[in-house]
C-alpha cells in the first residue's frame, strides 16, 4: 500500500513541508559521502527558508499547549490508561519548553555563522559552490567523514526543538482519525466533509499495484479525488475503474 497525505489548511501543510524536509536531513546527514553531505546542507538552508515564517514558532508553541490541554480533560478518564497519558503530555511538556528556549525563527543561530552563510548564499547559483568560488567549503567536503558528520549533527541541533514539535504534532493529528474503506466508482470519488470539527488532514492508501495516482482537492466542505494512471505517452490519464482504497480523516 503507499500512503498520500492531503492537508486542509497553511499550517498543517508547512508541517507537512518541514517534517519531509526533516526526514531528508537525517537520512543524509547519517550517509558517508561529501555529496550527501552537500545536499544534507542544502536541506538545512530549505528548513530555514520554511522556518523564516514569523508566525510558524509561535504556531507550533500554541498547538502543543493546545494539545496539553485537551489531554489533561482525559484524566479520570476510565477508558483512558493512565501510563500512556503521562507519557504524552511528558512529551508535549518536553517539546514546548525546549522549543520555547529557542530564540528567534529556525535556524537563527545559523546565520551568524559567516561561513554557513557564504555557502548558503551560494546555493541558488547554478554551479555556485565550485572549488574557485568556495575553496573552504571545497576543504571542508575533503575532510574525513566523521568531522562532516559531526559538524551536520552540531547544526542540525539549532533546529532539532522545531523537528520534535512537529513530530509530535503530526502523529497526534494522525492518531485522531479511523481509517475507513471506500471505493471510487469510475476512478471518481466525492465526499461532504462533516461540520463542527473540521478535518486538517485527509490520509489515503491505495495498492500501489494497481499504478493508480489520486489527484486531490478539496477544503473544509468537500473532498474531492480522481484517480489517474501514467501511460506509455508520459501523461496522466483518467481511470475509469471502480477502485477500493482506505481514507482517514484527521482533526
Amino acid at each position: 500500500m503507499i500512503q498520500y497525505e492531503y492537508p486542509f489548511n497553511e499550517k498543517v501543510r508547512t508541517y507537512l513541508r518541514l517534517e519531509h524536509l526533516f526526514n531528508r536531513l537525517n537520512e543524509l546527514a547519517s550517509r558517508e559521502t561529501a555529496l550527501d553531505h552537500h545536499y544534507a546542507l542544502t536541506t538545512i538552508f530549505e528548513v530555514m527558508d520554511v522556518g523564516a515564517r514569523a508566525d510558524l514558532k509561535t504556531d507550533v508553541l500554541k498547538d502543543l499547549e493546545k494539545q496539553k490541554q485537551i489531554f489533561n480533560s482525559y484524566r479520570g478518564n476510565p477508558s483512558i490508561a493512565e501510563d500512556a497519558l503521562d507519557d504524552v503530555l511528558a512529551d508535549l511538556e518536553d517539546c514546548f519548553i525546549n522549543l520555547n528556549g529557542v530564540s528567534g525563527k529556525a535556524g537563527q543561530k545559523l546565520t551568524e555563522n559567516d561561513w554557513l552563510m557564504s555557502i548558503r548564499s551560494r546555493m541558488g547559483i547554478p554551479g555556485g559552490t565550485c572549488e574557485f568560488d568556495l575553496p573552504a567549503y571545497f576543504a571542508w567536503q575533503h575532510a574525513d567523514t566523521q568531522k562532516r558528520q559531526n559538524d551536520l549533527q552540531v547544526w542540525i541541533a539549532t533546529l532539532s526543538p522545531l523537528a520534535k514539535g512537529i513530530y509530535l504534532l503530526l502523529r497526534i493529528l494522525r492518531q485522531s482519525g479511523m481509517p475507513q474503506k471506500m471505493v471510487a466508482m469510475n476512478g471518481q470519488f466525492q465526499l461532504n466533509l462533516p461540520q463542527g470539527k473540521p478535518s486538517q488532514l485527509l490520509r489515503m492508501r491505495i495498492d500501489e499495484e494497481l499504478g493508480l495516482i489520486p489527484e486531490i482537492s478539496g477544503n473544509r466542505l468537500i473532498v474531492l479525488i480522481r484517480l489517474m494512471r501514467q501511460e506509455e505517452d508520459a501523461r496522466l490519464h483518467a481511470s475509469a475503474d471502480d477502485t477500493a482504497f482506505e481514507l482517514t480523516l484527521c482533526a
